[in-house]
């Protein structure tokens, strides 16, 4: 029997089982719920939600609310993560995710830490897993939108609100959520190309993004578009004349290129 095959026996053997126990999700001065059920992942809904965000060999998993460590124990044994991290303030759970990583064989690439949530750097994480409360994930999400654009992150069961999931799936009933971090693109930008010079004055609600063009004639032309993590959609004016482009956010650079047979390349920068 494989390590991966005695794994996900025990996960389901330990789904039959009766859990007890509590996580603190928040600091009381939050005003909301202070605790989070223990209530463990399905081994399927584990395996889905690795899948979804298609965690591989250059990622880094960081399970919020780890329990007894499956979804951080799946990330390296099944899905080839290069490591992952659980965090969990109960000390229970931790002491059994340390021996479940240890009888995986994973123990070296696996660190579970005894930690509070909202105290907790997670910035090194490529994906992002959890499965809390409402209310717990729309406390995290201001910490969870300032991860690196492309950041994967996984909920199982509840959402984030008016933050719309990318992607969201039914697994044996269960919901899976995941949003992809956005780049930061609202403000001002000189866009310079070929064809000349825009100025674009953009608004993003989350990963959408509209706002208005202006080129030098001084003319205003609707902006909508989309992001991607550091990938962005745009279209720039309205019916046949509308022009698209794709590419890329960098921080304060933009770089664009507009589509079809003259495919030309455009820079901006924030203004």
């Amino acid at each position: 029997m494989t390590r991966a095959t005695t794994f996900s026996a025990w996960l389901r053997a330990a789904m039959a089982a009766t859990v007890s126990g509590f996580m603190m999700a928040a600091p009381a001065a939050q005003g909301f719920s202070l605790d989070v059920p223990y209530v463990p992942t399905p081994p399927e809904v584990v395996d889905r939600m690795l899948e979804v965000a298609k965690v591989g060999p250059e990622d880094f998993v960081i399970d919020l609310g780890s329990g007894d460590g499956r979804i951080a124990i799946a990330a390296v044994q099944d899905h080839n993560a290069k490591g992952s991290m659980g965090v969990d303030i109960n000390p229970e759970r931790i002491g059994e995710a340390r021996v479940n990583a240890q009888r995986a064989g994973v123990a070296d690439k696996v660190e579970f830490r005894e930690q509070n949530l909202f105290d907790t750097d997670f910035s090194a994480a490529t994906v992002l897993t959890m499965y809390l409360l409402p209310d717990v994930n729309l406390a995290l999400r201001p910490k969870v939108l300032e991860l690196a654009p492309g950041t994967r992150v996984v909920s199982h069961a509840f959402d984030m609100d008016e933050w719309e999931a990318d992607h969201f799936e039914r697994v044996d009933g269960r919901s899976v959520y995941m949003w992809i971090v956005p780049a930061k693109v609202e403000g001002r930008w000189q866009v310079e190309g070929p064809q000349g010079a825009l100025e674009l004055d953009l608004t993003q609600n989350f990963q959408e993004v509209s706002g208005t063009a202006s080129g030098a004639d001084g003319q205003s032309q609707p902006v909508s578009g989309k992001l991607n993590g550091a990938s962005i959609e745009l279209t720039v004016g309205e019916g046949d004349g509308a022009r698209r482009y794709t590419g890329n956010v960098q921080g304060s650079s933009l770089l664009l290129s507009e589509g079809g047979a003259d495919s030309s390349s455009w820079k901006g920068t924030r203004l």
